[in-house]
C-alpha cells in the first residue's frame, strides 16, 4: 500500500485517522459529476435549470465523499476496537481502503472488521431512503429529495457489491473469516478467498468485452478496469499472506547467503569485471579490506565509468561506502526486510554487524524461496521451520 498510495495526500483527520486523496480519485469524482450533471438529474428530474443540477451535482458528491469515508471509518473503528491499527484511510480510483497495519489475530475479528463497511453503507443507504422519503411528504418532491434517493441508492448499490464473495472484497474477508474460523488455517482460507476474487475478475472482465463489442464503450471499459483492480488485489494479498505464513518471526540470518563473493579496493575495474562479476554471474560485490567492510560496488556504479578507463581506474575510486540503505543486521525479520524493500526500492542488501560482512541477501533469494515453499505447500513450511 505505501507504494499504491505514495502519492495520496491527507486532507483531513477524522477520529483520529488520516483521511488522505489519491489523485487517480479525482478522475472517477469528475467522471461522476459529469454523469450526475448531464444524464442522471435532468433524466430524473427534467426542466430544472442547469445552476440547479449543479447544486444537485455539488451536494451529490459532497454526500456521496461522506458516504465512502464513513464506510472506511466503519472498518478503522472496529478494528481499533478489536486492537488492530490502521495506517488511514485512502480514497482512490476504485473507491475507498482503510488500510490495517496488520492481520486480524483471530477469524472473528476479521469477520466483524469486514462486515462493518457493508453494515455502515446499508444504514447510509436507509438513512438517506427516508430522509428522501420525508422530505417528499413535507415538501412535495424536489431536487433534494432527488439527491436523497440518489444517495440511497448508491450506498445499497455499494454496500451490495462489496458483500460478494470475493477476496478482497468485504464479501470475500467475510467468506476467508468463516473458513479460517472453521479450518483454523489462515492460508488455505485466504487462498480459497483470492480464488473466487479471481473468478469474479474475470467474470468482470468478460462483461466488460462484451459490451465494448456491444458498443458500450464506457461501462464496458470501466469493468474490465475493476475486474483487472480485483485480479491485481486478490493475487497481492495472497502473496502477502503467504510471506507471514513462510517467514513468520524468521530472521534474515537463517536465508542470507554467507560464502559471499568480495573484492578488494586496490582491484582494478577491468579485473573486478571479468574476474570477479563475470566468473561469478553476479552485479553487485561488497568492497572488503582486512576483514573490515567498506561498501560495495556494482554494475550501476561502473556504468558511470567509460570502459576505456577501467583498465587503469581502482575499486577505491568509484565505490559506494557503507550506507544503511544497504546495510541490514542478522537478526531483522525477514517481513520487515520486505517492508524496506518496497519502501526504498533496493533489491540487494549487506548483513552486517560490527562493521563485519556476515552474508548477503537480495529480493530474488527472497522469491525464489518464497516460490519454492510455495511449490512444497505446508510441508514445505514444516520442514523450513524444522531447519530453524
Amino acid at each position: 500500500m505505501v507504494v499504491m498510495f505514495s502519492n495520496a495526500r491527507t486532507i483531513v483527520t477524522v477520529f483520529g485517522f488520516g483521511i488522505r486523496v489519491d489523485p487517480s480519485w479525482i478522475l472517477i469524482a469528475a467522471l461522476i459529476a459529469w454523469s450526475l450533471f448531464q444524464y442522471t438529474f435532468p433524466l430524473a428530474l427534467p426542466g430544472l435549470t442547469q445552476w440547479t443540477y449543479a447544486a444537485m451535482t455539488i451536494l451529490g458528491m459532497l454526500l456521496f465523499f461522506v458516504s465512502l469515508i464513513g464506510h472506511e471509518l466503519a472498518h478503522a473503528l472496529t478494528a481499533r476496537r478489536f486492537g488492530v491499527e490502521t495506517k488511514g484511510i485512502t480514497l482512490f480510483l476504485f473507491g475507498g481502503v482503510a488500510e490495517l497495519a496488520q492481520e486480524p489475530r483471530k477469524a472473528m475479528h476479521e469477520f466483524w472488521i469486514a462486515l462493518a463497511g457493508p453494515l455502515m453503507s446499508l444504514a447510509l443507504a436507509f438513512a438517506f431512503g427516508s430522509f428522501a422519503a420525508v422530505s417528499e411528504v413535507l415538501i412535495g418532491g424536489g431536487a433534494v429529495v432527488e439527491v436523497f434517493r440518489y444517495l440511497a441508492l448508491i450506498n445499497l448499490v455499494l454496500a451490495l457489491f462489496n458483500l460478494l464473495p470475493a477476496f478482497p472484497l468485504d464479501g470475500g474477508r467475510i467468506l476467508r473469516a468463516w473458513l479460517w474460523q472453521r479450518s483454523g488455517d489462515m492460508l488455505a482460507a485466504t487462498e480459497t478467498a483470492a480464488r473466487s476474487g479471481t473468478i469474479l475478475a474475470y467474470g468482470l472482465m468478460g462483461l466488460g468485452l462484451l459490451g465494448l463489442f456491444q458498443g458500450v464503450l464506457i461501462a464496458g471499459f470501466w469493468q474490465i478496469l475493476i475486474g483487472l483492480f480485483i485480479l491485481a488485489a486478490a493475487r497481492s494479498s495472497l502473496e502477502a499472506q503467504r510471506m507471514k505464513t513462510y517467514f513468520g518471526t524468521r530472521q534474515v540470518q537463517a536465508l542470507m547467503t554467507t560464502d559471499v563473493v568480495t573484492t578488494g579496493p586496490n582491484t582494478t575495474l577491468a579485473a573486478l569485471v571479468n574476474r570477479t562479476m563475470l566468473a561469478n554471474g553476479i552485479g553487485f560485490v561488497p568492497v572488503v579490506e582486512d576483514g573490515r567492510l567498506l561498501g560495495h560496488i556494482d554494475t550501476c556504479v561502473l556504468a558511470r565509468i567509460d570502459r576505456e578507463n577501467w583498465a587503469n581506474t581502482t575499486v577505491d575510486d568509484i565505490f559506494v561506502e557503507l550506507k544503511q540503505a544497504t546495510c541490514i543486521p542478522p537478526d531483522m525479520l525477514i517481513l520487515e526486510l520486505f517492508d524496506r524493500i518496497a519502501r526504498t526500492g533496493q533489491r540487494k542488501f549487506m548483513v552486517v554487524e560490527s562493521r563485519q560482512l556476515l552474508g548477503v541477501i537480495s529480493l530474488s533469494d527472497l522469491t525464489r524461496y518464497l516460490g519454492l515453499l510455495a511449490d512444497l505447500g505446508k510441508r514445505g513450511v514444516e520442514v523450513a521451520a524444522a531447519r530453524t
